[in-house]
């Protein structure tokens, strides 16, 4: 829902865009239409609106300065555990117990297992 935050009464016309700049003032501006690019904006009314954050600032169909809550899109993300991608090291690494090499890392990215035998030679 939307609260009014002043009452001004702009009259629009056809083809131009209304909005609240940043000074708080109401600003128009030509519409941009196929080929035509859009005009300068020109300032129709001086309200001096003091904006907040949290708050999108239009003008509404009477003419009049309105604001309404930010919704912010997406989804509350769930903490989820982080996800360790593993990398094929270049190297074949050697695992040693009482000093007697026992399995061999396998260096292609295929197969990244640790395995007495590596199945690609």
């Amino acid at each position: 829902m939307a609260e009014k935050v002043a009452k001004v009464g702009v009259e629009r016309e056809e083809g131009f865009l209304y909005f609240v700049d940043k000074d708080g003032d109401i600003s128009r501006s030509v519409m941009a239409r196929g080929d035509k690019k859009g005009g300068k904006t020109t300032k129709v009314a001086k309200v001096g609106v003091e904006k907040e954050s949290g708050y999108l600032y239009f003008v509404d169909k009477k003419g009049d300065i309105s604001r309404a809550i930010m919704s912010r899109g997406g989804t509350n993300k769930k903490s989820s555990k982080k996800v360790v991608k593993k990398v094929a090291k270049k190297t074949v690494n050697k695992v040693v117990k009482n000093k007697k090499i026992v399995k061999k890392a396998c260096a292609t990215k295929a197969c990244n297992k640790i395995t007495k035998r590596c199945k690609r030679k």
